[in-house]
């Protein structure tokens, strides 16, 4: 039989339990988003290669023709996919979507990180500022929350500060590369061998140090002057703001550093991890940017979290409950068993009607196996 018993490396099949699991969250989440008035969306889970081909790299893609001739390619994200939805509509901004769809990457399974999993997320286009970015990254938080995530840290930081800053220290494009690198590798001797001043040396290395709030942010503003940077931490502060007014600034903490998706936001930027998961279980930030590769000018901030992960997390943090089947299998005279499975059913109980003539003793080794509470073996009118 070869390979037909298995999934390819990197996909999975889910189990009843956790596939009931994962739906009764994804439930929570669409509730959620439609309470801060987020309309879903559903798109295709093939695009054409040319939507993600200024965004993601060629080999990151399950790529492959149509019999057209046409090079396609699965859905990465959903957060192209939206801008691209927004983009061929006359839509009144700003707009708010959001999605629960399954997302498809080549080469990126291991470490309980899989090619293919599900994600949820939000969308919020045509609106700009710390406002519609603080609204974001609520959502995010709440997100988690709601799902059973209680053990949850959210490093922010901000891709325009970033910018400024090698401006003003008068970086070119291969020492930005450079530093991007090790910075984001917390790589503190690379900046040391910097041919650049002692105290913009001292600069970078604070963009090495996370885990404060408001100080971290004061902590460098004196050493800042360009104008753009003094801006975009500014940004920062704002959002910390209107965190602590919602609660959930003891969730989130400044990172200068986190500054590895540079090309593709252009502003504030979050991933948010818990314990048990090596990777960021939700990610997001402002990219104003994208809406171009589509001929339009949209600003737009989203985030998006991984239900997979977040499920695989939920089990090694021993908050799993699997979903539940069938509570009752009824069996013997048909008739009979069917007039009380559809009762059953009738008040919410989810029930099983025995069609393959099971005796008593034969239908509770059937129940015990299955997990199932009840038994009801029917000799005529009775139980």
């Amino acid at each position: 039989m070869g390979n037909k018993y298995y999934t390819p490396d990197g996909f999975n099949d889910q189990f009843p339990g956790i596939c009931g699991f994962k739906r009764e969250l994804e439930s929570k989440l669409r509730n959620l988003f439609l309470l801060n008035g987020y309309e879903e969306i559903e798109t295709p889970g093939v695009e054409y290669f040319d939507v993600y081909k200024e965004f993601v790299a060629e080999e990151s893609l399950f790529k492959f023709t149509d019999s057209k001739g046409s090079l396609l390619c699965n859905r990465y994200d959903g957060t192209i996919p939206t801008v691209r939805f927004c983009a061929g509509r006359n839509e009144t901004l700003p707009a708010r979507y959001s999605y629960i769809e399954n997302m498809y990457r080549a080469g990126k399974q291991g470490g309980g990180k899989l090619s293919g999993f599900t994600q949820g997320g939000i969308e919020l286009l045509g609106a700009s500022g710390a406002k519609s970015d603080a609204e974001v990254l609520a959502i995010a938080i709440k997100s988690a929350l709601e799902i059973g995530i209680t053990d949850l840290q959210v490093s922010i930081g901000q891709v325009k500060f970033f910018k400024g800053l090698m401006k003003q220290l008068g970086i070119d494009e291969e020492g930005q590369a450079k530093i991007k690198n090790a910075i984001a590798n917390r790589d503190t001797v690379t900046l040391e061998k910097l041919d650049i001043s002692k105290e913009d040396k001292e600069t970078l290395q604070l963009l090495t140090e996370s885990g404060g709030t408001y100080d971290t942010i004061d902590m460098i503003l004196p050493r800042i002057t360009d104008e753009g940077a003094k801006e975009a931490l500014g940004n920062l502060k704002e959002i910390l703001d209107i965190m602590e007014r919602y609660g959930f600034l003891k969730y989130v903490s400044v990172d200068l550093g986190l500054i590895e998706s540079i090309d593709y936001y252009t502003g504030m930027v979050f991933k948010g991890y818990t314990y048990e998961v090596g990777f960021p279980i939700l990610a997001g930030g402002r990219y104003d940017d994208v809406a171009k590769s589509f001929g339009k000018e949209i600003e737009a901030v989203g985030f998006s979290i991984s239900l997979t992960l977040s499920i695989t997390a939920l089990m090694r943090q021993e908050k799993y409950q699997p979903a539940k089947g069938a509570a009752v299998i009824v069996g013997g005279d048909f008739e009979a068993a069917t007039i009380t499975a559809e009762a059953l059913r009738a008040e919410g109980t989810p029930a099983i009607i025995d069609t393959t003539g099971m005796d008593e003793e034969a239908l509770e080794n059937y129940a015990k196996e299955k997990g199932i509470e009840t038994v009801m073996y029917m000799d005529g009118g009775n139980a």
